[in-house]
C-alpha cells in the first residue's frame, strides 16, 4: 500500500494505491470518523472532488473516493468486466479497511454501481445515495448516447446551466467528458443492465435517489424508476440541476442528503 499525505492538510487527506480483490485501486481519503464512499461517473474523480471535500468539511466525515480502474490511465484486471465486478471489488476493500456503518453515493455510472454494492448485502454498507444514476431501461425515455455528442451537446445535456461544465477543469481534470471506452468496459454498449429493475427490489436498507431535473442524459423518469423499484427509497429532483449535481449544485446535493438523513 502506497500513501501520499496532502501537504498544508488541516485534517488528513491521502492519496492511497491499494490491492483489492486483485485489482490495484486509487483513491483519496479524508479522515472524518464516519465513512463515505463516493463513486464517479463516466466523468472520472474530477467531477467528485469538490464534493468529496465539502461533505468531508461540513460533517466530518471519513470520505473516500476511488478512482474505479481503468479510469485516469488506471490498469483494469481482465477480471473487472462488469458494474456487479466492480461492485464486489469495493465490498472488499471495505471489509480490508474495516469500516462499518459506510453510506455510498454514487453519481451517474457510480449510482448504478452504488446500488450493485448495496445489492451485496454487505453488513458494512448501512445506506445509498444514487445521484442521477444510469443502468435502467426506462420505456420511452432512452439513455442519450454520450458518445456521439460535440462538447457543446454534451454540456447542454449535462447541465442545467452550460457555463458550468468547465468546472471540473479548476480541479485538474478535463470538463465532464466521459471516458467512453473505460465505462462500456463495465456496463456493454447499452451502459444499462435488463436486469436489474427486477433486482431492484431485493434491496433492504434505505436508498435516497435525487435528480437533476435538467438531466438530459437519464431525465427524471429513470429516477422515479428507481425510486419505485427499491421498498425504501426516498425521491428527491433538485431544480435548477442537470446530470452533475455534484459539480453544478452541490450546495443543494449536500443539502438533500443531510437534511434527509435528519428526518
Amino acid at each position: 500500500m502506497a500513501t501520499t499525505v496532502a501537504a498544508g492538510a488541516l485534517r488528513p487527506t491521502r492519496t492511497t494505491t491499494a490491492t483489492f480483490g486483485g485489482a490495484d485501486v486509487t483513491y483519496l481519503d479524508t479522515d472524518r470518523t464516519r465513512p463515505f464512499l463516493l463513486l464517479h461517473g463516466g466523468g472520472g474523480v474530477p467531477t467528485m472532488v469538490a464534493f468529496a471535500n465539502l461533505l468531508a468539511e461540513r460533517t466530518h466525515s471519513r470520505v473516500l473516493l476511488p478512482t474505479h480502474p481503468g479510469f485516469g490511465g488506471t490498469p483494469r484486471p481482465d477480471g473487472l468486466a462488469s458494474t456487479r465486478d466492480l461492485a464486489r471489488l469495493y465490498v472488499d476493500m471495505l471489509d480490508s479497511l474495516g469500516l462499518d456503518d459506510v453510506t455510498v453515493i454514487g453519481s451517474s455510472f457510480g449510482g448504478w454501481l452504488a446500488a450493485e454494492i448495496a445489492l451485496l448485502d454487505s453488513p458494512r454498507v448501512s445506506g445509498a445515495v444514487l445521484v442521477d444514476a444510469i443502468g435502467l431501461e426506462v420505456d420511452g425515455h432512452p439513455l442519450t448516447d454520450v458518445s456521439t455528442l460535440t462538447p457543446a451537446e454534451l454540456a447542454a445535456h449535462s447541465f442545467h446551466d452550460p457555463s458550468r461544465a468547465a468546472a471540473p477543469q479548476t480541479a485538474g481534470g478535463t470538463g465532464p467528458s466521459p471516458d467512453v471506452a473505460a465505462l462500456i468496459a463495465y456496463t456493454g454498449p447499452a451502459m444499462a443492465d435488463p436486469t436489474l429493475l427486477g433486482r431492484l427490489s431485493e434491496l433492504d436498507l434505505p436508498v435516497h435517489v435525487i435528480w437533476g431535473e435538467s438531466d438530459g442524459i437519464v431525465d427524471v423518469a429513470h429516477g422515479q424508476a428507481f425510486a419505485d423499484a427499491i421498498p425504501m427509497a426516498h425521491l428527491t429532483v433538485l431544480p435548477r440541476s442537470g446530470h452533475l449535481p455534484t459539480v453544478e449544485t452541490p450546495e443543494e446535493l449536500l443539502g438533500a442528503i443531510w437534511d434527509l438523513g435528519r428526518d
